[in-house]
């Protein structure tokens, strides 16, 4: 504990712990000598002043990834963040009225963002971790994504259980680094489904896309409910939270879904995959000319060529869910197809019912896959193969990328100044990283979320130095599984360990 702490300040909160720095005699003598020539440190903890009106932050002595041409990338670097926006970023920046992170031995870089997550079936993760999206009549695949997820265990979800399971798995993926997220929940069976939704959303903290995805009851509200919640929630889209509309081509009257969501000015956003049929469906969609920049078409597996040109010749928007596309038999993941189209091409999680949300794994498999893919055809003498994707890029499909997708790239995506402080801190001083040689291909290559130390978002602080803040996370978790319970009894399904 620090001279700035009473006895009863947790040692979490404590402004004097090592690295986090609030107070000179926190940094050595020679160090604090030095320091206090040039930077007023003042005494106010962190993190509960963090994102308010006025606070500055100085993120001092990291390696910096920017993800921004025009700031560059510095060995040695600082962050300015006063409120919710970054103010600078550079080499050494002189701050006399800041807070102090001595972010020596971190990674500091943008939040990851994930454009595509069921976060309703958090409580069910890996219930399904060997099944594939659709029956294909083998009895091995009878207990199916389509059929045992949305046709039962969805049917069954109460409100509140539709507010846990958002709630716990933002906060899952907050404690992960993924600082942004389009939660495609098709669980809006009434409205007041849809309401949880957006407070569990909400209560994370983090930044959210509100996607509003199919329900399945009598009487639900979907897709008239749009102008409500559109009125109600999202009539400035300057805040935290923002609205997507769904617009699933193989649900009937799609059509609807699409005039309301544009009539309102939202992205409309759909699932398209082969393995459901929609090719047909969405050749002739192309062929009539009703794709947009703000389509957000996720997988888009198996489509003929003349749709594919025809969403890069609109502006739409790819977003792939690498792992769970390889895993569930989605089809063949079309990064070279997007990425040969000049298109803007995000990552997202998907369902962990089936793979984890955490964004190392999403990296991973996009760029061993696509390696994998441009490798073979060098081996079989293809002069003419793809490049090989750097791990620079794939930092970039996993950041501004989605920023871009969801019309977030004013905000986030990147450490640009005047953006808001979506920020995280990789310790690289950690057994699985140091020592520290390339830092983009540690974060790819090496990194899990262990190494997610702190979590910024629009300058709060919502992890610090390794620990979630602002939730009582046994208690949630002990909801979750109360909820979990709940679903598994009225969908007829026993639980079974190693079923």
């Amino acid at each position: 504990m620090c001279r700035l702490c009473s006895p009863a300040t947790p040692r979490a909160l404590c402004p004097g712990r090592p690295r986090f720095l609030s107070a000179p005699s926190e940094l050595g003598a020679g160090a604090a000598a030095a320091k206090a020539a040039t930077t007023k440190i003042t005494a106010a903890p962190l993190p509960e002043l963090s994102g308010e009106k006025g606070t500055r932050i100085l993120i001092k002595g990291g390696v910096v990834m920017s993800v921004d041409d025009a700031v560059g990338n510095f060995p040695k670097g600082d962050v300015l963040i006063e409120g919710a926006k970054i103010v600078e970023v550079a080499a050494n920046i002189e701050a006399t009225d800041a807070h102090v992170i001595d972010a020596s031995g971190k990674i500091v870089m943008p939040g990851f963002i994930d454009t595509h997550h069921h976060q309703f079936e958090t409580g069910l993760r890996s219930s399904l971790a060997d099944a594939i999206v659709v029956n294909d009549g083998k009895p091995e695949n009878a207990r199916n994504y389509y059929e045992t997820m949305l046709l039962n265990f969805s049917q069954h979800y109460r409100p509140q259980d539709v507010y846990i399971n958002e709630l716990y798995g933002g906060l899952a993926q907050l404690d992960a680094g993924v600082t942004t997220v389009m939660d495609v929940s098709q669980i809006h069976h009434s409205a007041e489904h849809s309401d949880a939704a957006i407070e569990g959303l909400r209560d994370a903290g983090r930044r959210g896309v509100f996607g509003y995805f199919e329900g399945w009851w009598e009487g639900k509200e979907h897709p008239v409910g749009a102008r409500r919640i559109r009125e109600q929630f999202f009539s400035s889209d300057d805040s935290l939270l923002t609205m997507v509309m769904g617009g699933e081509i193989y649900i009937e009257g799609y059509e609807e879904m699409w005039r309301i969501g544009r009539e309102l000015d939202l992205q409309i956003a759909l699932h398209v995959v082969t393995t459901f049929g929609m090719t047909p469906t969405f050749d002739e969609l192309a062929k009539k000319g009703v794709f947009g920049p703000d389509n957000i078409f996720i997988h888009m597996t198996g489509m003929t060529d003349d749709a594919w040109k025809a969403a890069a010749d609109a502006g739409a928007h790819v977003s792939l869910s690498v792992p769970i596309e390889m895993h569930m038999r989605h089809g063949e993941p079309p990064i070279q197809k997007a990425i040969d189209l000049g298109m803007s091409v995000s990552l997202s999680s998907d369902v962990e019912c089936t793979m984890s949300a955490d964004f190392f794994t999403q990296m991973r498999g996009l760029i061993t896959l696509q390696r994998m893919i441009a490798n073979e055809k060098a081996l079989s003498g293809d002069e003419n193969h793809p490049a090989l994707m750097r791990s620079a890029d794939a930092i970039r499909h996993a950041t501004i990328e989605g920023a871009k997708g969801l019309r977030l790239d004013n905000k986030t995506g990147s450490l640009t100044p005047g953006k808001d402080a979506d920020i995280i801190l990789l310790d690289a001083e950690a057994i699985n990283v140091a020592p520290l040689n390339n830092a983009p291909g540690a974060v790819v290559t090496l990194m899990d979320r262990s190494n997610v130390d702190t979590v910024m978002v629009a300058g709060k602080i919502r992890k610090w130095q390794g620990q979630l803040l602002g939730h009582d996370m046994g208690k949630l978790r002990h909801e979750l599984e109360e909820s979990r319970d709940y679903v598994f009894e009225k969908a007829g399904v026993e639980q079974d360990l190693f079923a």
